[in-house]
């Protein structure tokens, strides 16, 4: 079993995973389930992969070359230009989305499972940490600060919200 989790913090966001993956009873290795991308000075994004190893590599490798448009006439958005992370994380919905339209059909047939969690968080020039749970689906949801509903004697150590896949 995989495990990743990221937590948005008041100072920060943490990432966290594991290395090991599981393909089969006997074969048990290990294998790098965190990226980082990042463009010094302009933004600086961490990827972390869980469920079927194929569908998340693909997705990794697919996710530096993807481009969505907004019009027929705009520029591509890709996570290398994109103005928000709201944005770089639609590119990365578009990854998944391509991933299994080219492979779905064939994982359906050979009885697996189209099955990949992501957690995608960063920072972009010009905006506030921002951190998301990207499902197979490719649609995603943003982990937002929370109100704690009890009072702490250090606000600084109460953890406003986590995402875990």
């Amino acid at each position: 079993m995989t495990y990743c989790v990221a937590i948005k913090l008041n100072a920060g966001l943490v990432f966290l995973s594991d290395s090991r993956t599981n393909a089969g009873l006997d074969q048990i290795s290990s294998f790098r389930k965190m990226m980082i991308y990042e463009k010094t000075g302009d933004r600086f994004m961490v990827l972390l992969s869980a469920g079927n190893l194929s569908i998340s590599q693909s997705v990794r490798e697919i996710l530096q070359t993807t481009q969505i448009k907004d019009r027929d006439d705009a520029e591509g958005i890709t996570i290398w230009n994109a103005k928000s992370m709201f944005d770089a994380a639609r590119v990365l919905g578009a990854a998944v989305r391509h991933v299994h339209d080219r492979d779905g059909a064939a994982l359906k047939r050979s009885g697996v499972d189209f099955n990949v969690s992501l957690v995608f968080g960063g920072q972009i020039q010009g905006e506030g940490m921002r951190l998301f749970q990207v499902y197979s689906a490719g649609n995603f949801i943003e982990a937002t600060s929370e109100t704690p509903t009890s009072r702490s004697a250090n606000p600084s150590t109460a953890s406003p919200c986590s995402t875990a896949c």
